[in-house]
């Protein structure tokens, strides 16, 4: 079993920014990746943002190309979304997800509101 606890969402005017965290009770290298989604209301959930536990990147959405910037702490098993240059269509819950070869995991999600 493993735990995923996002923090760091909140309300935040367009044009500011925010930084999530999605802290995972066991080494992060016990996965194969870790990854942020989002889902908005009445919109499918959607990948924002994956990485590996060696820090590579492997995918952006188009929509946060420049403005999101995945990343991972590996002593403090732990992985980041820094969000910039908000927009109000950045609204959404954010969920944290880690993917291993005996299964996937999901956080509780983490609500991001941007005012326009």
């Amino acid at each position: 079993q493993v735990q995923l606890v996002e923090s760091g969402g909140g309300l935040v005017q367009a044009g500011g920014s925010l930084r999530l965290s999605c802290a995972a009770s066991r080494n992060i290298f016990s996965f194969q990746n870790m990854a942020w989604y989002r889902q908005a209301p009445g919109k499918q959930r959607e990948l924002v943002a994956r990485i590996t536990p060696g820090g590579v990147t492997l995918n952006y959405a188009d929509s946060v190309k420049g403005r999101f910037t995945i990343s991972r702490s590996t002593a403090k098993n732990t992985v980041y979304l820094q969000m910039n240059n908000l927009k109000p269509e950045d609204t959404a819950v954010y969920y944290c997800n880690a993917a291993a070869t005996w299964g996937t995991s999901w956080g509780q999600g983490t609500q991001v509101t941007v005012s326009s």
